[in-house]
């Protein structure tokens, strides 16, 4: 039995990179930071950041790129992925990615990005890839679009407290 499972909870380090494969599917590319603070030996307070880099296809991949931009904060959940190619020189690279299978908007409506989601805020998952509509703009999805809402996203919301870190 073996299990490949990653969920992640960070902010988008740039708008999504939208582009579209040779059969016409759609795919978006983004990077996302998490970020984790702790003590050092000496007692001073440390900040480490990682970066990741998430692909998602489908209309999920239009959505992320339609209504996420930098600073926005997500929830993914996906799998590991490591791809090769051969550089301009003809060597191996290799890169890890998560292929996203769920992404799950974590900014309340109107908030801007960048901005702390607070309790109680509206989250809305895309993970079911459908028939492409092209939509225009970066404006939350219409609340008749057919997507689910989950609820919280931590127990923390459901006391109407927020005390993610982030």
């Amino acid at each position: 039995m073996s299990l490949n499972k990653v969920m992640l909870i960070g902010r988008l380090g740039a708008d999504p990179e939208l582009k579209y494969s040779q059969s016409g599917t759609p795919v978006a590319r983004m990077r996302i930071a998490t970020s984790e603070t702790y003590t050092d030996r000496e007692g001073n307070r440390q900040e480490s950041t990682e970066w990741h880099t998430v692909v998602v296809f489908q209309r999920q991949a239009e959505n992320c790129a339609n209504y996420l931009s930098k600073g926005s904060m997500v929830y993914v959940e996906g799998s590991l992925q490591t791809r090769q190619w051969q550089d301009q020189q003809g060597q191996n690279r290799y890169t890890t990615e998560i292929k996203g299978q769920r992404v799950q908007f974590l900014d309340r409506k109107g908030d801007g990005p960048g901005a702390p989601a607070q309790g109680g805020g509206e989250r809305r998952s895309f993970q079911q890839p459908q028939q492409s509509q092209q939509r225009g703009g970066r404006q939350a999805p219409p609340a008749d679009d057919g997507f689910d809402d989950l609820g919280p996203a931590f127990p923390s919301e459901v006391s109407g407290m927020d005390d993610v870190p982030f």
